[in-house]
């Protein structure tokens, strides 16, 4: 909500609610004499209730609706006002709303002067009474049940609006606040409805005797409902650890962790670090809802910031509010953030990184979520290693062990993906071989034909750069594939790398030679080339095209040259 609509909330509740509750004690007059203790009572026992909210989404319910509905049948509008506005203030007293909030008074206050005013107009229209005459005949259950019945729709519809033009949140008018008004409301009506027909048989006395049940069920439901969510929360957690165990890189593992962790809890921060050293670590993964704030690089030495502490003390810590935790400010702490979790995450009983989570408002994590984001910790230490040992052993099967190049079979992979992602793109595939190889590795030894592949691997990388992958295809035999590359633009590429291989001499270390100095050695390279569409319809035909390049125009003409398989069509079409 903005500053402006605000600020329009509490114009609203300064005109409204006042005239409101001078309408009501002018058309209403409630009748106060002798009654005063009896009220008194009624607000107690109310404010009491008001204590043990069900907090569902970002509604809290409440069973005062129980009490208001005796006192209402018995005294009237006027009191009924009284005592459900007073609850309300201990609700939200109980609920801890923040400064950033405090717009949440004017507003319940305005929202349940007219949920009251419109229920009770409803039930005089249709004839209902007030104290023993409430229930002096039959026909006095239609406004009663017709009262019960609004105050439930009045306060959804009323909820429901404020929650689409106030907040702009997506509404469902089927949801689960609706489910759990509709099933306190057939709880807590009738119990107060027995505590109307107790006070008018029995007076004040009943205020305790039906009081003290309905305290008793509004604390039971309160658990219940809490337990509930504690269900409902470690499902969901559970359900995080089982995707966090999928064939995932580090990148994403971190990616889905903070995607479910920021729908998980209230949190408008997240920092992950990792531990680098024994004083240092670096941040890995930060989120900021809002989207202002981005860190690309941040280091914390041990001890410093919240993060910092929470390894140095090897501890989780939970703070309600900034007070608690303000001694650890420093320059990469959010500017408005009240409450904090801090967690390590521990693997083999050695800390190796801390998540650190913050919210805007206070006391916005219980201790439940508390305990959650330990059991996510733990998930995360686990998640991170298995992601690592994925991505050595994915990096080990896609690369050739000596070269650090793609392998043969990630190269084919590459090739069949590019053909089939896209029918329309032009596809240029390069093949190289090495001109007497074989008498380098008999010359010098194959420790100095390992050297010289290696160091032609890194050419070939030099040239092609990131456009397009380059692979070990066989022996001394390299492949590069070329997406989007036309037939003129492979050639210059081919050309590029024939030069950087002929021009500049190969040194070599290990060879079986008795001289200590290193040996250059100079090598060339003849290379095929062959693109898709106009040399082939399938992965296969451009290879056996592209070899057949190499060899035919190539290596048969002389090596340390570049043919194109167009030419070699078009010279055959000429005999």
């Amino acid at each position: 909500m903005s500053r402006k609509e605000k600020i329009a909330v509490w114009l609203v509740w300064l005109i409204v609610w006042p005239a409101g509750l001078f309408g009501v004690f002018q058309f209403f007059p409630p009748d106060l004499i002798g009654n005063q203790m009896d009220i008194l009572a009624f607000v107690i026992l109310a404010s009491i209730v008001a204590l043990f909210p069900l907090q569902i989404g970002d509604n809290p319910v409440f069973f005062t609706h129980g009490i208001t509905f005796a006192v209402f049948l018995y005294f009237g509008l006027a009191v009924e006002i009284i005592v459900s506005q007073v609850a309300l203030i201990f609700l939200l007293l109980k609920l801890r709303v923040s400064r950033s909030n405090v717009h949440r008074f004017p507003l319940n206050f305005v929202m349940f002067l007219v949920i009251s005013i419109s229920s009770a107009l409803i039930y005089h229209m249709l004839g209902g009474q007030h104290g023993r005459e409430a229930v002096s005949s039959v026909s006095n259950a239609v406004p009663i049940v017709a009262y019960a019945f609004f105050q439930l729709f009045f306060n959804q519809l009323t909820i429901k609006f404020i929650a689409k033009f106030l907040y702009k949140r997506h509404v469902k008018m089927f949801d689960i606040g609706l489910l759990w008004d509709l099933t306190s409301g057939l709880l807590v009506f009738p119990v107060g409805f027995l505590l109307y027909m107790m006070y008018a048989e029995f007076g004040v006395s009943a205020v305790f005797y039906v009081g003290i049940p309905f305290i008793l069920i509004s604390g039971m439901l309160m658990l219940y409902h809490k337990s509930s969510i504690v269900n409902q929360y470690l499902k969901r957690t559970s359900r995080i650890g089982h995707e966090l165990t999928g064939n995932l890189g580090v990148k994403d593992v971190l990616d889905l962790f903070v995607d479910r962790l920021s729908q998980l809890l209230p949190v408008d921060y997240i920092y992950i670090f990792d531990v680098e050293s024994d004083r240092e670590m670096n941040l890995i993964r930060y989120f900021d809802r809002s989207g202002v704030t981005y860190f690309p690089s941040i280091k914390l030495h041990i001890g410093e910031s919240i993060s910092g502490h929470t390894w140095e003390e090897g501890n989780s810590f939970k703070y309600n509010k900034k007070s608690d935790w303000d001694h650890l400010r420093n320059r990469y702490t959010p500017k408005e953030a009240e409450s904090a979790l801090s967690v390590p995450i521990e693997r083999k009983g050695e800390i190796v990184g801390v998540i650190t989570i913050y919210s805007n408002q206070k006391y916005a994590f219980l201790q439940f979520q508390f305990m959650i984001l330990n059991i996510l910790g733990s998930y995360l230490a686990v998640a991170i290693d298995n992601a690592r040992h994925y991505e050595k052993t994915k990096l080990e099967s896609e690369r050739c062990a000596l070269t650090g190049l793609y392998n043969f079979r990630y190269f084919q992979d590459q090739l069949h993906e590019a053909f089939f992602s896209d029918k329309d793109q032009s596809i240029a595939l390069i093949l190289l071989d090495i001109d007497h190889f074989k008498s380098i590795n008999d010359t010098y030894g194959h420790e100095s034909g390992n050297e010289i592949l290696c160091q032609f691997a890194e050419r070939l990388e030099d040239v092609v750069c990131n456009a397009g992958v380059v692979a070990r295809y066989g022996g001394e035999e390299f492949a590069i594939l070329l997406p989007r590359y036309k037939d003129y633009e492979a050639y210059q590429v081919a050309e590029d790398i024939r030069r950087s291989i002929a021009e500049q001499p190969f040194s070599t270390y290990q060879y079986i030679l008795s001289d200590d100095e290193p040996i250059e050695v100079s090598i060339t390279a003849s290379i095929g080339v062959a693109t898709y569409p106009v040399d082939c319809e399938e992965p296969l035909e451009l290879i056996r095209h592209a070899d057949r390049a190499m060899y035919v125009g190539a290596k048969q003409k002389g090596r340390n040259r570049v043919a194109c398989y167009e030419e070699l069509k078009t010279a055959a079409e000429s005999l």
